[in-house]
């Protein structure tokens, strides 16, 4: 059962590309995630306001508008610059490829940010990630003219703009149900899609078949087989097991991109995406070697990501922030976002 939904979460997760590819030819970016996000914020709407009353209860205006901030970064802007990459003309597995190193990356910011430790082995890994990217994108720049040189800077801030959202994300105090955090991100990226639709006069969808297709597409596939699928196995298998799959989206996104739309998969994009797989199994082995020894107790951590801080570093965090007051971030973990 376990590897179905792993199997069905990849699939969903990776659509987001394939859907935002097939949207880019027939209307704007913000034209199209302005009609993602609207029927998405309608329906999430009706479903807080009815059968999800509770989840909102003792929530304060503070952590809803910290939510709103979260999905600023990790949908609004996220997406935009996912889909205007691919707009611009660069491959969905590459733009999928430099989302997949967002847990590396926030791993590897975890130590100067948040004072944890991050193991030699766990940094190998980030550069084996960070040379699949280079590799990678090399190889699609090479194959795919008349894309400028800068369009590939794209992607990479919506990677750290997810990054940002989730050290953001794990530094509140407050326990926000699923169903409340999606409904706020949807809504604030409505609202946000729909400003930036008036004012470049995006407001009026086309008529085409194929951008319809792609809204539909997005709506059910992406977001609610996607995050729905993310949540799912986030609470039975944690969030390393999580950001494991995720490195899987690059190359599923890849192939599918190449069938789909002839998008160029040669030798050097293999060779690029194996060092992306390969980063996984470096980090993963450090991560187990950090809890090595630790038994049980080093289990709890196991929820924080790939790049886990080391357990000594937590007791002296813990009896600070008693006597600080103020709260102890958790450990990075990829954020809800996808193509």
């Amino acid at each position: 059962m376990n590897i179905l939904l792993s199997i069905a979460f990849v699939g969903a997760w990776s659509s987001g590309f394939i859907g935002a590819k097939l949207g880019s030819g027939s209307a704007s970016t913000v034209t199209l995630l302005m009609w993602r996000f609207l029927p998405l914020a309608l329906v999430l709407g009706v479903v807080a306001l009815t059968t999800a009353r509770s989840s909102w209860r003792g929530l304060g205006a503070r952590d809803l508008f910290r939510q709103a901030c979260v999905g600023l970064l990790s949908q609004s802007g996220y997406l935009l610059t996912v889909y205007y990459a691919i707009e611009l003309g660069v491959s969905s597995g590459t733009t999928a490829l430099i989302d997949g190193t967002q847990p590396l990356v926030a791993g590897a910011l975890a130590g100067p940010l948040l004072g944890v430790a991050v193991s030699r082995t766990q940094w190998l890994g980030l550069g084996l990630g960070v040379a699949g990217v280079a590799v990678v994108t090399t190889a699609d720049a090479g194959a795919a003219t008349g894309v400028a040189w800068w369009a590939y800077l794209v992607p990479f801030l919506g990677m750290l703009s997810m990054v940002a959202a989730t050290f953001l994300d794990r530094r509140s105090r407050t326990d926000v149900r699923p169903m409340v955090s999606m409904t706020v991100h949807a809504l604030t990226s409505a609202v946000v899609f729909t400003v930036l639709a008036a004012l470049g006069g995006g407001l009026t969808p086309p008529a085409d078949g194929s951008f319809w297709t792609a809204v539909v597409w997005l709506v059910t596939l992406s977001t609610f087989g996607g995050y729905g699928l993310y949540w799912l196995i986030l609470r039975r298998s944690g969030v390393t097991k999580v950001n494991t799959l995720m490195f899987l989206m690059a190359p599923v996104t890849a192939v599918w991109g190449a069938l789909m739309f002839g998008e160029h998969f040669g030798t050097q994009t293999a060779a690029g995406l194996g060092l992306g797989l390969l980063a996984v199994a470096v980090v993963h082995r450090g991560d187990r070697g950090d809890r090595g020894g630790r038994g049980d107790r080093g289990e709890r951590h196991d929820r924080g990501g790939p790049l886990t801080p080391r357990r000594s570093a937590w007791p002296r965090a813990r009896s600070s922030s008693r006597r600080s007051g103020r709260p102890v971030p958790a450990t990075p973990r990829a954020g809800p976002g996808e193509g």
